[in-house]
């Protein structure tokens, strides 16, 4: 599969450019009126809860967003769309998911953020968008990459609204 436009990068200044970006992705998100899947890669302490955050305030959620660092799995269904926020960082053994039913949560036009989706390997579906962040001075580096048709039209549209470099 040819995937035109398949990587995008960004610079963000801090906690609320990582929120606002959240919020841009749940706008596209909620507007083509799919599913995705997303892997939110990067060491502790980048971000990745934070823009989960904005994604899930974007989607119109207005109380606290924690990470489900304890319980796996946070559930927002009665966004639209359904979302889960995953976080695998204490996953003990990627079979574990089977048990707690993990193959339910990834139906058509639910939202999926997986932070430390490689402890998932070989159960986890393949992502549509994978997004990594690293520290950059005292902001944080943002790299985007499509994984998917529907993966590769979001970052096209973060694009069009001059988000991306």
């Amino acid at each position: 599969m040819s995937i035109m436009g398949n990587e995008r990068r960004f610079f963000l200044d801090g906690e609320a450019e990582t929120e606002r970006l959240g919020g841009e992705l749940a706008r596209a998100v909620a507007a083509s009126g799919h599913g995705l899947v997303v892997y939110l890669d990067g060491d502790l302490g980048m971000g990745k809860t934070t823009l989960s955050r904005g994604i899930m305030r974007g989607l119109g959620h207005e109380g606290a967003v924690k990470s489900p660092t304890y319980t796996l799995v946070e559930p927002y269904e009665f966004l639209n769309p359904p979302a889960y926020h995953f976080d695998l960082y204490r996953l003990g053994d990627a079979e574990e998911l089977e048990y707690m039913g993990i193959r339910d949560y990834f139906a058509d036009g639910s939202l999926c953020l997986i932070e430390w989706p490689e402890r998932g390997k070989g159960i986890l579906p393949e992502p549509d968008l994978e997004i990594h962040l690293e520290a950059q001075g005292k902001g944080r580096s943002v790299v985007m990459r499509a994984r998917s048709e529907q993966g590769a039209h979001l970052v096209n549209e973060l694009a069009l609204t001059g988000y991306a470099q």
